[in-house]
C-alpha cells in the first residue's frame, strides 16, 4: 500500500525516506514519525500514515506516541541532572535519600546500580492485583521490602517497569517534585518539547491508537526474574488500570512524544549539552552518564548488554548506527531515541504499528543506517 510521506528529507536523505516509505509498502507500518538532528539543528523530520486502526486520522505534525521504555532516557536525563548540581553523586547508596531501601540486604546498592538494571529487583514474584501499579507509594513501599532475585552488582536484569519506581523515587526525594513534573517545568515548557511523563490533560485526541503485535518476543530461556519483569500476569498494568495508568508519571514506561521532540533532547545530549541556546547537561555529565557501568548476558534481555547511568549503551548490539559512543533507550514495539556524540546527531523513530524485537526493531535500523550512510 502506498503510503505519503510528509514532512521534510533534503536531498541527501533521499534514501531514508525512500526506506520509511518501503515499510508502509511492506505492511510493516500503520503511523509512524523520524527525526534527526544535527549539531543542534533538525535535519530530517519525516511522517506517515494513520494515527487510528480504522485508518481514518492521518499521522500528522501533532500526534502523540506511547514510548514505553524509550522513556526511560528521560529518567537517566534527569537523574544527571542531580548530579551535575551536585545533589546527588552515583556512587553514594539508595538508601542514603530513601533509608528503607535497605531492606532485605539492599542497604549497599548505590544509586548508579539501580539505575543500572543491577540491584535485583525486576519485578514481583509473588501475585498482586496489577491495578496496585497505579498506586506509586504502594508500589515503592513493595520494592523496599523486596529481597533482591540475585546479588546486586553481580549483574544486570532489565527492569522494564519497576525501575521507573526506583528512580522516580530516588529523584523525588533529593528534587521534591516527580521527574515528570520536573522534567516539563525544567525542559519540556521551556524549550517548548513536545514530550510528556504521564499524557497530560487534553491530549487524547492527539494520542496515536496502538496496533499490538501479533506475537510474543523471543525471550530465550525462561528464568524467575524474566518471569517477574515480563510475563507475569501482574507484570504490568496491561491495560487493567486503563487512563489512570496513563496520566501516571511513571519514568520507565508512560512517556508520550513526537519524534521531533524526543530527537531534539537526545540531540542536545549528542551537541555538548546545548537545546535551543540553553545548557541542559554539561559535557562532563554526558559522559559520566553515558559511561559503562556494567557489560554482560543481561539475566532478564536475551542479549549482551553493555548499561550506562539509566542508558543502553550503542555497543556491543549496535541497534543507533556505528557509533560506539552512541547511547539512548529502546521501548516495546520499536520507538527508540539515541545520542552519538561522534557525529553530533539524535534522533528518535516513533510508531503505533507494535513489533515483537525487545530491542534493535529492524524498520529504525533500516532508518538510522540509512541515514549514517548519507552523512
Amino acid at each position: 500500500m502506498s503510503v505519503e510521506i510528509s514532512g521534510f528529507a533534503p536531498a541527501r536523505f533521499a534514501g531514508v525516506k525512500d526506506v520509511f516509505a518501503a515499510s508502509f509498502a511492506a505492511g510493516e507500518e500503520l503511523g509512524a514519525r523520524f527525526t534527526l538532528v544535527e549539531a543542534g539543528e533538525v535535519v530530517l523530520d519525516i511522517w506517515g500514515g494513520f494515527a487510528d486502526r480504522k485508518r481514518t486520522l492521518a499521522w500528522d505534525q501533532r500526534t502523540l506516541a506511547p514510548v514505553f521504555s524509550t522513556t526511560k532516557a528521560v529518567a537517566a536525563l534527569m537523574i544527571a541532572r542531580l548530579v551535575d548540581a551536585g545533589k546527588l553523586d552515583y556512587g553514594q547508596t539508595v538508601a542514603s535519600v530513601w533509608p528503607a531501601f535497605a531492606q532485605a540486604g539492599k542497604d549497599q546498592v548505590t544509586i548508579e546500580q539501580a539505575i543500572s538494571h543491577q540491584d535485583g529487583l525486576p519485578g514481583f514474584a509473588e501475585p498482586m492485583d496489577p491495578g496496585l501499579w497505579t498506586d506509586w507509594y504502594a508500589i515503592c513501599a513493595r520494592l523496599a521490602a523486596m529481597a533482591p532475585m540475585w546479588p546486586p552488582g553481580t549483574a544486570s536484569g532489565y527492569h522494564p517497569v519497576t525501575v521507573g519506581y526506583v528512580v522516580g523515587e530516588i529523584f523525588r526525594r533529593v528534587d521534591g517534585r516527580t521527574i515528570g513534573t520536573a522534567f516539563r517545568e525544567d525542559i519540556g515548557a521551556p524549550f517548548g518539547l513536545d514530550l510528556w511523563i504521564g499524557l497530560p490533560d487534553g491530549a487524547d485526541a492527539r494520542l496515536a491508537e496502538l496496533q499490538r503485535p501479533t506475537a510474543v518476543p523471543e525471550f530465550g530461556e525462561i528464568n524467575e526474574p524474566t518471569r517477574a519483569a515480563f510475563l507475569a500476569p501482574w507484570s504490568s498494568a496491561a491495560g487493567k488500570a486503563g487512563a489512570d495508568y496513563r496520566r501516571m508519571e511513571v519514568p520507565s514506561t508512560n512517556g508520550y512524544a513526537t519524534a521531533e521532540a524526543f530527537a531534539k533532547l537526545m540531540g542536545a545530549l549528542a551537541n555538548d549539552g546545548w537545546l535551543d541556546g540553553g545548557e541542559i547537561l554539561s559535557p562532563p555529565l554526558i559522559a559520566e552518564a553515558a559511561r559503562e557501568r556494567i557489560r554482560g548476558q543481561d539475566l532478564v534481555l536475551p542479549f549482551v548488554m553493555s548499561w550506562a547511568a539509566g542508558f543502553m549503551r550503542n555497543e556491543p548490539n549496535f541497534p543507533w548506527g556505528p557509533g560506539r559512543e552512541a547511547f539512548g533507550h529502546s521501548g516495546w514495539g520499536g520507538s527508540c531515541a539515541f545520542a552519538d556524540p561522534e557525529r553530533k546527531l539524535g534522533g528518535a523513530y516513533v510508531m503505533n504499528k507494535q513489533g515483537v524485537a525487545l530491542m534493535g526493531d529492524a524498520r529504525p535500523r533500516r532508518l538510522i543506517e540509512a541515514a549514517c550512510t548519507a552523512l
